[in-house]
């Protein structure tokens, strides 16, 4: 007996998974699906759900096939050490934009319909964007294009407003969800710390080794940004590993991780930027009205940064810059 790909345990029966289940039984899914959320994980376990139901319809084809073997779906995940989704030279190129396109214009093999799925949507270079946002204008027949992202605002708006959205999230999507009590407490003492450095280089400094101790503090600071971020990757890892369908390939289990562990980091960014903004806020009520020209150098400064992230800049590197250059946007002159 054929065993049909189950929803995530903690989606089943959700709005969302209810409206895509009746659109599939009244053949009425749209063409086009933008499935994002925190973890791609789950984002995959989903639309392997879709495509397993789309491509074994039992109207229309007696033998079935696990989704990832089945003959009319095609995946497209980044590639290469950048990880990038590239348009490609030609359509003979493998794992390529153009290939990918090529691929899904066909007719089905064995069922009524085809799946595609974009892994990671938000990892398409310009060219491979641009190639592609012809294909969701004019999709080919009887095709259903999945695109699965943690950043749905990465995409191009053309690309977003092509396509159905449905946001999956579960209880495990916080930066610091399942992480022991210590990894916590030392995040909330390392942003604790941040705020007295921005306090100290408000107050001004007038000996050279009040500067070397400013400087110091900000490789302090870096330092514990990867302690935490490394504590947190691995615990939070170690508990999707468990959840995770057994068929994965280890291509796929690779980016899965490598989107958990960027998810994190974005998050611990983010939280820094709250507590950018809650020193400037506090400093803004005691009457220092240069705290705000300094907060949106310095937000502007960290966007900056994490926008480097995609480039393959590593954490530390972004940090760096990010804490140097407040030295210079903080310091009482």
């Amino acid at each position: 007996m054929s065993v049909i790909t189950p929803w995530p345990a903690a989606l089943a029966g959700t709005p969302a998974v209810t409206v895509i289940e009746r659109a599939i039984e009244r053949t009425r899914l749209a063409n086009s699906l933008l499935l994002h959320g925190e973890n791609l994980g789950t984002l995959a376990t989903v639309a392997h759900a879709i495509a397993d139901r789309l491509l074994n319809d039992p109207r229309h084809q007696a033998q079935h096939f696990p989704p990832k073997e089945h003959p009319d779906y095609f995946p497209l995940r980044p590639t290469k050490k950048m990880r990038m989704i590239r348009v490609g030279e030609s359509a003979a190129e493998p794992g390529t934009m153009r290939e990918f396109i090529s691929r899904i214009q066909k007719s089905p093999q064995i069922s009524h319909r085809k799946v595609a799925i974009v892994y990671e949507a938000d990892r398409m270079n310009t060219e491979a964007a641009n190639a592609f946002l012809k294909t969701l204008e004019e999709p080919p027949a009887n095709t259903t294009i999945l695109l699965l992202t943690t950043r749905p605002y990465s995409l191009l708006p053309t690309i977003r407003s092509r396509c159905l959205h449905f946001r999956f999230t579960d209880a495990g999507s916080e930066a610091l969800a399942g992480v022991d009590d210590a990894t916590r407490a030392q995040w909330k003492s390392t942003l604790a710390d941040y705020a007295g450095w921005l306090q100290l280089l408000t107050a001004g400094v007038v000996e050279k080794r009040a500067v070397a101790d400013q400087l110091l503090g900000a490789y302090g600071l870096i330092t514990r940004f990867k302690a935490v971020l490394a504590a947190a990757t691995d615990q939070a890892w170690k508990q999707q590993k468990e959840k995770l369908p057994e068929d994965l390939e280890d291509e796929e289990i690779d980016a899965i991780q490598t989107g958990l562990a960027n998810g994190i980091r974005l998050k611990l960014f983010a939280e820094l930027e709250h507590a950018t903004r809650d020193f400037a806020q506090k400093r803004l009520l005691e009457g220092d009205e240069s705290a705000r020209r300094s907060l949106v150098a310095a937000i502007a400064q960290l966007e900056h940064d994490i926008g480097l992230l995609r480039l393959n800049l590593n954490e530390a590197a972004a940090l760096e810059n990010f804490l140097l250059s407040s030295l210079r946007l903080w310091s009482k002159r």
